[in-house]
């Protein structure tokens, strides 16, 4: 399925691309990552660290896309709705609503 009419209808697409639960915890360690070097950016008022955010998110998201799923990020072909995805898988973790 190429077109998605909601993130609703998107999600559980997004959630089948992470069934590996090495892949997840790479995701999870990445976001958390993320929230740190965003809170140091704003922290230092250096926005240099964005960038690092953005790489640490991603790069650990990929490694667990390309060496433990096989497959290739949504984030190429749904950018924003893979975007959001992250952060809801990141919450259904926290919360125990996903398996980490």
């Amino acid at each position: 399925m190429d077109r998605f009419a909601s993130f609703r209808e998107f999600y559980p697409f997004y959630l089948s691309e992470h069934a590996n639960r090495t892949s997840r915890r790479l995701h999870f360690v990445g976001s958390c990552g993320v929230l740190v070097l965003v809170a140091v950016a704003i922290a230092t008022a250096n926005a240099w660290w964005l960038l690092g955010a953005l790489l640490c998110g991603y790069g650990f998201a990929w490694v667990g896309h390309f060496f433990f799923e096989k497959n290739r990020p949504a984030t190429f072909k749904h950018p924003f709705y893979s975007f959001a995805g992250d952060w809801v898988m990141f919450r259904d973790i926290l919360t125990g609503r996903i398996r980490f």
